[in-house]
């Protein structure tokens, strides 16, 4: 817990994960709504444009937290 408090370790990281699955399930239910409201080719390029594109955005949040521990790491070195 003293990690967290004093920001030894990111949080963040954990939580985009979770954040991932629940965007992934709006994507689904937007898709799938779509396909039985208005278009089915609409719902069809909702799922699978939103999924890819939610895929990048999380992982492009990942990768600046990759970045930083790896920063971190240099930093960290005995000159």
């Amino acid at each position: 817990m003293k990690d967290v408090f004093f920001f030894e370790n990111m949080l963040t990281p954990k939580i985009i994960t979770v954040v991932y699955w629940l965007l992934l399930l709006s994507v689904l239910f937007s898709g799938i709504g779509t396909m039985f409201a208005a278009s089915f080719f609409g719902g069809l390029a909702i799922l699978i444009g939103g999924a890819i594109g939610v895929r990048i955005w999380c992982e492009l949040l990942i990768v600046m937290f990759k970045i930083y521990d790896n920063l971190r790491k240099i930093a960290d070195r005995p000159v």
